[in-house]
């Protein structure tokens, strides 16, 4: 049932939004109204949700490591797994936001059938995690061209580099979109087939997934498939980002369905583990040098505490100390 609820709902939102645009013609509704509000919720929840974890106080360093801090000139440093500054914090956020390093040298573990625990590398893992991000991100990059008049140079130069596989006669196909599918299939499968990653799964991790996979989907097939009036669908998006709200004729019903699933992951993603993309800047364990040989971290949130001396408590209990046997400084 993990699985089967967060099917169920992504494929009742795929209903709603065709029986709404196709059954009821609220095109103003799935086209204007709806993406408004999530952009809203969107923008709102995620500066929010960052704001929140800006202001938890972190009066000690407390960085993951995984070396050698700096300490005597002759013991070496790990500068990346250990920073003591600075530059080794941006080498290592930058590795780890770029190129998921830890995910690169995470290992797993096994029994073996002589029952000794053995170690092994999973790299899989990180390769789909890697192409799964990087090609959303640069599919969210080419979807620009949508807001932008003129379309900057950039994009048109990336969607030159994604589509270097175009065959005359045929739309364009994007190296992004089927690594996107690839990659998604792949990181929901892997919670499917694994026992140990099925268990820990929530039905929201398989919902996210879901999602994604639909929207991906819904998208291939408004490229490849579903005849969709390009031009219309840049001039509804040119009208919300200029608040010219104007629903043109012509727009197949795919990309409502397609839009109104990227609208639904935009209410989810402030409120999920998605929010990982701003997270991952905020976190003291990446974010801050282990400098704790070097400079002495006080917290400055402890409240002053009046401190009772012995002399004092001896003072106050003597003569009940006494009465009970106990010894005492002064008699």
């Amino acid at each position: 049932m993990k699985i089967i609820n967060p099917l169920l709902i992504v494929l009742a939102l795929v209903a709603l939004a065709y029986a709404g645009v196709n059954g009821a013609g609220m095109h103003s509704l799935f086209g204007v109204i709806i993406p408004g509000i999530a952009f809203i919720i969107f923008l709102l929840g995620f500066i929010k949700k960052v704001l929140y974890w800006a202001k938890a106080p972190v009066p000690f360093r407390i960085p993951t490591t995984g070396g050698q801090g700096k300490s005597l000139d002759w013991i070496k440093h790990d500068k990346l797994d250990n920073p003591s500054g600075m530059a080794g914090v941006l080498g290592r956020m930058a590795l780890e936001i770029l190129l998921f390093r830890s995910l690169f040298r995470n290992t797993k573990a096994e029994i073996t059938g002589e029952g000794s625990l053995a170690y092994g590398s999973s790299k899989w893992l990180w390769l789909g995690g890697l192409v799964f991000h990087w090609s959303f991100l640069l599919i969210l990059i080419r979807h620009l061209r949508l807001f932008l008049e003129p379309v900057p140079g950039f994009i048109t130069l990336l969607e030159a580099g994604d589509s270097m596989f175009q065959m005359a006669f045929l739309p364009a196909f994007y190296l992004t979109d089927a690594a996107l599918l690839i990659a998604a299939t792949y990181l929901f499968l892997r919670r499917v087939v694994s026992p140990q990653i099925k268990y820990l799964s929530l039905p929201a991790d398989y919902f996210a997934i879901l999602l994604i996979l639909a929207i991906a989907t819904t998208g291939v097939l408004m490229r490849y498939y579903y005849r969709v009036d390009v031009v219309a669908i840049k001039e509804l998006v040119r009208g919300l980002v200029t608040f010219n709200f104007n629903v043109p004729e012509g727009i197949g019903v795919i990309f409502y369905i397609h839009l109104f699933l990227v609208s639904v992951l935009a209410v989810y993603f402030p409120f999920s583990k998605l929010m990982h993309l701003g997270g991952v800047f905020l976190s003291p364990t990446r974010n801050l040098a282990n400098n704790n040989r070097a400079q002495r971290h006080i917290n400055p949130w402890n409240p002053d505490i009046k401190i009772r001396t012995y002399e004092e408590y001896e003072d106050e209990f003597r003569e009940k100390m006494k009465g009970v046997g106990l010894p005492v400084e002064k008699e």
